[in-house]
């Protein structure tokens, strides 16, 4: 069993004929994810790598209503309005890619799909991968291996970097999900880490945090008030930034003195979370708590 996407997953590509929808969907299909469909408006009729593209989702699920994922590359400015269609057309898991979307539509895509049963993930995420059955997103599947191991980040490149570590060390993951890095998220970190405790494959959890906002507070909380069983092993990236201006993800920002790098891994070793120094120390203390939990 894994969350959220596994071999069964029917993935649509909403923007599949532009620059990055039609490079990730090759990389998608290689690894072995069933892109059963592609949308975008003017190019139904068409094929992307093989696979059929419509016009509309409304057309995509009417000719393959296997669909139950979709996966966001469409620019900015149109990105909201191509989630709405995927709600209203049944689709009941997206993941957004697109970054730059204005925080006030976010808020209301959120409310709009929670209403309806949908979980969105990121905007600005790299998306979701299960090793070895399904990859939803931009991530470089070959870093990535089975085992027990889950990963919950706001951040793209340390997600490579520290499951790599991982791999290396002949430590697999069951399941690695970017939330995204934009101030509002459409999964939180804390709804994530309800799925993989309840999920058997997991045994670790991997929290990679950073500077900006207080989702890893939440979760340190969370953690003692609901006494979640799984070891949890943090890196919260950011302790050099300087307060007030934004770093990289537009949520990534110190400000009325909240959210800096020490207060969170204050918190979260308050916890009882074995937080790295660094992303390289990450795999180390996960090899250390599968060895002895």
């Amino acid at each position: 069993m894994a969350i959220l996407v596994d071999r069964n997953t029917r993935v649509l590509v909403q923007g599949i004929t532009g620059r990055q929808g039609s490079f990730h969907s090759e990389a998608m299909l290689r690894y072995g994810t069933k892109i059963v469909a592609g949308v975008t408006p003017g190019k139904g009729g068409t094929t992307v790598h093989g696979v059929a593209v419509y016009d509309t989702v409304a057309e995509a699920v009417a000719e393959h209503p296997e669909i139950n994922t979709s996966i966001v590359f469409v620019p900015a400015a149109q990105s909201v309005d191509a989630c709405y269609e995927a709600i209203d057309a049944g689709i009941k898991l997206i993941v957004v890619i697109t970054d730059g979307i204005p925080t006030h539509w976010t808020m209301q895509l959120v409310r709009y799909a929670s209403l309806r049963g949908v979980r969105i993930i990121g905007p600005n995420t790299p998306g979701i991968i299960t090793p070895g059955e399904c990859k939803v997103g931009i991530m470089p599947g070959a870093v990535f291996s089975p085992g027990p191991v889950g990963v919950v980040s706001r951040s793209g490149t340390l997600t490579y970097e520290i499951a790599q570590a991982l791999t290396e060390r002949g430590i697999g993951q069951s399941t690695c999900l970017g939330i995204g890095g934009d101030a509002v998220v459409g999964t939180s970190f804390i709804q994530v880490f309800e799925m993989m405790r309840r999920d058997p494959m997991t045994r670790c959890v991997v929290l990679i945090g950073e500077i900006g906002g207080d989702a890893e507070e939440r979760v340190a909380e969370y953690i003692v008030r609901e006494k979640f069983e799984k070891p949890v092993v943090a890196y919260i990236a950011g302790r050099t930034a300087p307060p007030g201006k934004r770093m990289g993800h537009a949520g990534a920002i110190i400000s009325l003195g909240v959210g800096d790098a020490l207060t969170k891994m204050a918190r979260l070793r308050e916890a009882g979370v074995r937080v790295a120094e660094t992303p390289g120390d990450v795999a180390k203390r996960v090899e250390e708590v599968l060895r002895t939990s």
